[in-house]
């Protein structure tokens, strides 16, 4: 009898790069999702929740930014005395009109106008990798 004594297991982390290499060899012509799993040490079920999340283009990676729809609406200028008055917003909007937020792998991101571009831009690729 044997016995081996393992110590606790981490969750291990697969690239973009990985995934797709294991999804694309699962759609080989006699290959079948068991067998690329078992040879690679991944769960059956992992290979098809990835199969399935590169149909619908939501794998991971960096693959183009999804667009959000937006709607402007006008808003209309107040009148006094036959002269339009331009609008006037309380101080407390007018401190936040800089303010972006950006929602991505489910978390949010607010910076204002005044963000240093390249701490964004890192941040920004660590939050797409998770």
């Amino acid at each position: 009898m044997q016995v081996n004594v393992l110590g606790a297991e981490r969750r291990r982390r697969w690239s973009y790069d990985e995934k797709v290499r294991l999804v694309e060899e699962t759609l080989q012509a006699g290959e079948t999702v068991c067998g690329v799993a078992r040879r690679h040490g991944v769960a059956h079920s992992l290979l098809f929740t990835w199969r399935r999340q590169a149909r619908q283009g939501r794998l991971g990676g960096d693959a183009a930014p999804a667009l959000v729809p937006v709607e402007i609406t006008p808003v209309a200028a107040p009148i006094s005395n036959g002269v339009p008055q331009p609008p006037s917003s309380p101080p407390a909007q007018r401190a936040r009109a800089g303010i972006i937020e950006i929602e991505l792998g489910g978390c949010r991101v607010r910076v204002d106008r005044d963000v240093d571009v390249e701490a964004l831009q890192r941040v920004l690729e660590l939050l797409r990798r998770r």
